[in-house]
C-alpha cells in the first residue's frame, strides 16, 4: 500500500488536499495508520497519528504538542471514497468531532456545522443521518468506557 494516496476532503472550508507527506505505517482491509505532521506550523500541536477506521467511518487521531507530550484525542466522523484506478482514498470529513481530553473528558464539536451544511445544501441530508449515525456509534463506545478498542491501533506505533 505504499503507494495509496490519501486525500482530506473538507466541506466547510471546500477543499480536498493530498496528505503527500503523511507516511502509513500499516494498511489491512480494515484499518489504516498514518504518522505525520501539522500540514501549517501551529503552536497547540505538531505531529500525530491516525486510524481510519474503513467499516464504520471514523478517523482517530493522537495529537502530540512540540515537546511530545499528548494533547488530545481528535476523532473525526468520515466518508471514505477509494478510487482503484489511481489507488486514491478520499476521507471525507463529515463535520462532527469528538476531542478526548488526557483526563477522559469528551467534547462533540461542530454538530453546528452539520445544520450548516444542511441549510446550504453542501450535502445531502442522507449523508447528514449518517454522520449522525456514526457519531452516535462512536459515542457509545465513549461512553461504554470501551475507547481501547480503538486507541490500541495507534498505541502500539507510539509506544515502540
Amino acid at each position: 500500500m505504499d503507494d495509496l494516496r490519501i486525500y482530506r476532503k473538507r466541506l466547510i472550508p471546500d477543499e480536498c488536499i493530498l496528505l503527500k507527506d503523511d507516511t502509513i505505517l500499516e494498511t489491512t482491509p480494515t484499518h489504516i495508520i498514518t504518522k505525520w505532521n501539522t500540514l501549517n506550523p501551529r503552536s497547540d500541536f505538531e505531529y500525530g497519528y491516525s486510524c481510519y477506521f474503513l467499516k464504520e467511518g471514523y478517523k482517530i487521531s493522537k495529537l502530540y504538542r512540540t515537546d511530545h507530550s499528548l494533547l488530545y484525542w481528535y476523532c473525526d466522523i468520515v466518508q471514505y471514497t477509494y478510487h482503484e484506478a489511481d489507488r486514491s482514498l478520499i476521507v471525507t470529513d463529515l463535520l462532527a468531532d469528538v476531542v478526548i481530553e488526557p483526563d477522559g473528558t469528551i467534547k462533540v464539536l461542530d454538530a453546528n456545522e452539520l445544520a450548516d451544511a444542511l441549510e446550504q445544501k453542501l450535502c445531502s441530508p442522507s449523508l447528514i443521518a449518517q454522520s449522525l449515525r456514526r457519531l452516535d456509534a462512536l459515542l457509545c463506545i465513549l461512553y461504554a468506557n470501551k475507547f481501547d478498542t480503538l486507541s490500541s491501533y495507534i498505541e502500539k506505533w507510539t509506544t515502540k
